[in-house]
């Protein structure tokens, strides 16, 4: 199975308009889509095997962009309505 970034763009295609604005107008927003494109760069240099990080840890990497990625998903979807 090929290795596979999930940037945001990718993860809500349908909130391409509402991404844009809200990270040239929401700091917090900006700063959350910074720290999941960082975990997610991050966890694709672990399982190409460029970083060593053992799966416990990985994981926990996991579990942390999942969490920004529900966070951003709710401000996207607020921002909608």
């Amino acid at each position: 199975m090929p290795l596979e970034h999930h940037p945001l763009n990718r993860e809500f295609p349908d909130f391409q308009d509402s991404m844009r604005t809200l990270l040239q107008k929401d700091a917090h927003f900006a700063r959350l889509a910074g720290e999941y494109q960082q975990l997610d760069s991050r966890i694709y240099e672990v399982e190409d095997g460029n970083q060593a990080l053992d799966d416990t840890a990985l994981n926990g990497l996991k579990m942390q962009r999942v969490a920004l990625k529900d966070e951003i998903a709710k401000i996207l979807k607020d921002a909608q309505s």
